[in-house]
């Protein structure tokens, strides 16, 4: 029997299917492959780089359409349909972000800006939790600087307000804020579904994600889940329908899309 939609998950990666900490999903592993065998498309959203979301395709065995860098760029929508894009390109060049952050931010803030690419290995092992290949591969960044913000929050406001007046991005992730151009998850997630409908008009979509910057993307979907994290204040949130999950990533992946399943009667 024919489903009467296509189904697509978008969904952040480190926190989300990804374990927080050592960036496995074996126990899910299977899973995976069983929804992308029933024909669900699967589109990671996240904010990793191209080489990292590869790495995790590659441990997958399947190739994937994704989403890098927070929105900023479009991958592999041709393994959906051959007419559709390989690659769409969202976001400025980061050089180009650099050098408006730099005329348009104030010393005294920049002063507080510690940015990733600057600090020695050791610094960026204990901060992003990586090393060797998997470090170099986070740092391998075409539109989006990683950095920690060192000043109190009404400095951080201050700056978020001076780099929006400025058509660029301060989101913040799990371990880091990162600064990107004027694109988001959200934005990447709508030109997906644009080219989508072309071939499908009948489409559900389940968002999945763990923090902060995946909240617009679970706002703007028909299924909302969010993965457990201790972090993160889940009472706060006020999303309708959304669906949360008792466990962490990645088994608090599996349960969410589990649930999310059942509502749509897929």
């Amino acid at each position: 029997m024919s489903k009467k939609f296509s189904l697509i998950i978008f969904t952040d990666l480190d926190g989300s299917l990804l374990n927080r900490d050592n960036f496995k999903f074996d126990e899910i592993k299977d899973y995976i492959k069983s929804l992308i065998d029933e024909g669900i498309i699967i589109i990671p959203n996240t904010s990793k780089t191209e080489k990292e979301i590869e790495e995790f395709i590659k441990e997958l065995g399947s190739n994937l359409p994704y989403i890098s860098e927070n929105g900023s760029s479009i991958h592999g929508l041709n393994l959906i349909n051959v007419n559709f894009p390989n690659k769409i390109v969202l976001s400025r060049d980061k050089q180009e972000l650099i050098e408006i952050f730099n005329s348009r931010v104030p010393e005294n803030l920049k002063a507080k800006c510690k940015f990733i690419s600057k600090m020695n290995s050791k610094q960026q092992t204990n901060t992003l939790g990586l090393q060797d290949n998997h470090l170099k591969n986070a740092l391998n960044r075409k539109y989006t600087i990683p950095f920690l913000f060192e000043g109190d929050k009404k400095e951080k406001n201050r700056l978020f307000n001076i780099l929006k007046s400025s058509s660029l991005t301060m989101q913040e992730g799990g371990r880091v804020l990162n600064l990107g151009d004027n694109t988001d998850k959200v934005k990447s997630m709508n030109q997906v579904l644009k080219i989508y409908k072309k071939i499908e008009s009948k489409i559900k979509v389940i968002a999945v994600g763990d923090n902060f910057n995946d909240l617009d993307m679970l706002r703007n979907c028909d299924i909302p889940c969010l993965v457990f994290n201790d972090q993160f204040k889940q009472d706060q949130i006020n999303i309708d329908n959304l669906i949360v999950s008792n466990k962490p990533s990645p088994e608090g992946w599996a349960d969410v899309i589990k649930t999310a399943l059942v509502k749509l009667d897929y």
